[in-house]
């Protein structure tokens, strides 16, 4: 029998409306985005109605509860947001057509299992596809793969909330105006596109590694969320190594974020980091990833080189320790299939720890000469 202090169960409010909502749309934006784009063939229709259904859901569950299929809801939802738009602007045509036609079961064809990859994978090659600028691939990228609100994009990034929802609003229209179709791209192009896509993630990693404004040096959250898209790519492309590279070297530089800085916030040089507060696991999975892009048979590339020096310093008990001659030779490697006066500069530090500091003043005075680094 229920007890004395039992009774009617709690009615839903809008504080836990809401936070069912967040969390329903941070695990699943993603996939409910590339399933109404694949479904209505049109993505900036596809984001805008699911936003649309999400803030019909504040209302809804708050008023009725959390319904038994949170995505099933959000997903129908969505699906007559779209049909209503395309009644209104009178398109009739074989889209609608194709999208007002009820299925037996609309929300199985919505989620189809057997596309819901693919349809991740499109949704990244858009966000970061080559019409838009770097700042709206980020930006995109990280509203609608990452299901990050504009407030926390901006704060990450410090910059004006309307900043931020101009660059998405911008990239949206550029993305319908020049017809992006919601596919993957030819597989010929795949690998070239790829390289945006990794670009975009390594961007959005290394600002939260190493903050460009702003009082802290780290913003993990940030970084975390370009861990988290790196995983969800590696799992969609398990066959390329640079996917993993990027893996491989957002875990090995993320690992040692506990050691970074100090109480205050100010920056811990490598050699005077506590090893010991270095995350092991996260040297493991990093070292694990980079075991997966070596074996894959088309060597390292650049995130993949850059890996392999992050990993001599994981496995390094101190900075003396530390091969440096390896380091020399990876950053070689680099400077060969991404030539840069960063890398060269890079080569100079460890080259003056294996060999002395004159071979290393040689490069630096060769990048001066050269005004390869002015500025």
């Amino acid at each position: 029998m229920p007890g004395a202090g039992d009774g009617p169960p709690t009615p839903p409010t809008s504080e836990s409306a809401r936070r069912a909502v967040e969390a329903v749309w941070r695990i699943e934006s993603a996939r409910i985005v590339s399933a109404l784009a694949r479904y209505t063939g049109d993505f900036p229709l596809a984001e805008d109605v699911a936003q649309e259904a999400v803030a019909e859901a504040l209302v809804s569950w708050a008023r009725d509860g959390v319904p038994d299929s949170p995505v099933g809801w959000l997903l129908a939802t969505a699906r007559r947001r779209a049909i209503d738009g395309f009644r209104r602007r009178s398109a009739l045509d074989d889209r609608y057509a194709a999208v007002a036609v009820s299925p037996p079961s609309s929300d199985d064809l919505l989620w189809d299992p057997d596309q819901v990859e693919d349809d991740i994978l499109a949704l990244m090659f858009i966000a970061c596809h080559p019409v838009l600028s770097p700042e709206a691939r980020v930006a995109l990228t990280l509203r609608t793969v990452g299901a990050l609100s504009s407030e926390e994009i901006a704060r990450a990034f410090l910059v004006p909330v309307p900043t931020i929802q101009a660059r998405i609003t911008r990239a949206k229209k550029t993305i319908a105006a020049a017809g992006v179709p919601f596919a993957l791209p030819p597989a010929a192009d795949r690998r070239d596109r790829l390289g945006g896509v990794l670009s975009v993630l390594y961007v959005i990693f290394t600002e939260g590694s190493t903050a460009t404004a702003g009082d802290r040096l780290l913003r993990t959250d940030l970084a975390h969320e370009a861990l988290r898209l790196a995983r969800m790519l590696t799992a969609l492309l398990p066959t390329e190594p640079e996917a993993f590279g990027l893996l491989a070297l957002c875990e090995l530089t993320a690992a040692r974020f506990p050691a970074r800085t100090a109480p205050d916030g100010s920056a811990v040089l490598l050699e005077d980091q506590d090893r010991r507060l270095w995350d092991r696991s996260a040297i493991r999975r990093g070292q694990a990833a980079l075991d997966r892009a070596s074996s894959l048979g088309r060597g390292l590339g650049p995130y993949g080189l850059q890996a392999a020096t992050a990993a001599c310093h994981a496995s390094a008990p101190s900075v003396a320790e530390t091969d440096w001659d390896r380091i020399v030779l990876l950053y070689e490697a680099l400077g060969r299939v991404a030539p840069s006066p960063i890398v060269d500069l890079n080569r100079a530090v460890a080259v003056a720890m294996a060999q002395g500091p004159g071979p290393a003043l040689s490069i630096v005075d060769e990048l001066v000469a050269t005004s390869r680094l002015s500025g």
